[in-house]
């Protein structure tokens, strides 16, 4: 079983400049639990949301395909909301967010990966309570951690104040997915490689960085890879990232790499079975970025939209970030 502990929200979506917005469930957590229940997963989410309308829409968005929703229990809680500006299909976002989700209990038994990251792992209080899970469970030792930064500026300060606490997270992470443009804004002066060089380093066993159009580069102790871009037919960006994580997942799971006595066999996970997860993940994230909003698709979707690839194929794709 997967759990998933972050952010769900309400993103009101519009082209810049436009006077009409069109509400869908989000948040980058929650949008995680949603592609890997699409996918076939067992998955929890624990977050934080009010009991009202958009709270009503988001859980019965996400219990539709199978997550199960744990809200919380603050009557008072408000459900959070992300205004998502487009342009050429690209979303840039203004936040309306609470997020304090409480003590965290021990993960269930049957747990074997922990998933978080965005805004749930940078707002207090709630960005102390989700990294004392995150220390908590790394000591046990009994599940894989997983993790994704997804950098929003705007609610960061300066790449100097955010990078300790997110170096401390990768730290304690087994599964790092972070985009070119979250290293670009926290390392302005460095490469993408490098970065992911360096969080290997501090302990992560995988080191995942998404390009976009330029497609994906993944790191392990043993190995370094490129992988190009699916190529798509482009309506817009969100939940595109979201979606790669969940394959990423999800496709660990299926290759048996996931779960705390799994770490060393992550670590050492072989050439083909990675190629083989990450353009999965690719794949998953392109589907997701050729309809409006975060809608990841099901494992039958995924099955029928598969095509052989080359492994020194070239794309002018757009893909996830």
């Amino acid at each position: 079983m997967f759990v998933v502990v972050g952010e769900a929200l309400v993103d009101l979506v519009g082209q810049r400049g436009s006077r009409t917005l069109v509400a869908h469930p989000g948040g980058s957590p929650a949008n995680v639990a949603l592609g890997l229940a699409r996918l076939g997963d067992e998955v929890t989410l624990w977050t934080r949301l009010g009991r009202d309308a958009f709270g009503e829409m988001v859980s019965a968005h996400l219990e539709e395909s199978g997550v199960r929703v744990d809200g919380g229990s603050d009557a008072g809680a408000k459900t959070s909301l992300a205004v998502a500006s487009l342009a050429a299909g690209v979303a840039s976002y203004d936040f309306r967010i609470e997020w304090d989700i409480g003590d965290l209990a021990p993960l269930p038994i049957e747990t074997r990966c922990l998933h978080t990251g965005s805004l749930a792992t940078v707002l207090a209080p709630g960005a102390a309570q989700v990294t004392d899970l995150l220390e908590r469970e790394r000591e046990r030792g009994r599940v894989t951690i997983s993790y994704d930064p997804n950098v929003r500026p705007a609610l960061l300060g300066s790449p100097e104040a955010a990078r300790p606490g997110i170096e401390h997270l990768v730290a304690l992470s087994d599964v790092v997915k972070v985009s070119d443009e979250d290293l670009h804004w926290l390392y302005p002066d460095r490469r993408d490689e490098e970065v992911a060089r360096d969080w290997l380093g501090l302990g992560a066993p995988l080191v995942v960085v998404t390009r976009g159009g330029e497609g994906v580069f993944a790191v392990t102790a043993h190995l370094e890879l490129n992988r190009p871009a699916t190529p798509i037919d482009l309506v817009d960006t969100v939940g595109a990232g979201d979606s790669f994580t969940a394959g990423l997942l999800d496709g660990l799971r299926r290759a048996d790499l996931i779960g705390g006595v799994r770490r060393e066999a992550l670590s050492a996970i072989d050439e083909s079975s990675l190629i083989s997860v990450l353009d999965e993940a690719s794949l998953i994230a392109s589907i997701t970025c050729s309809r409006p909003g975060a809608n990841p698709p099901t494992w039958p979707e995924v099955e029928a939209a598969r095509v052989p690839r080359s492994p020194t194929r070239q794309s002018t794709g757009t893909g996830p970030r």
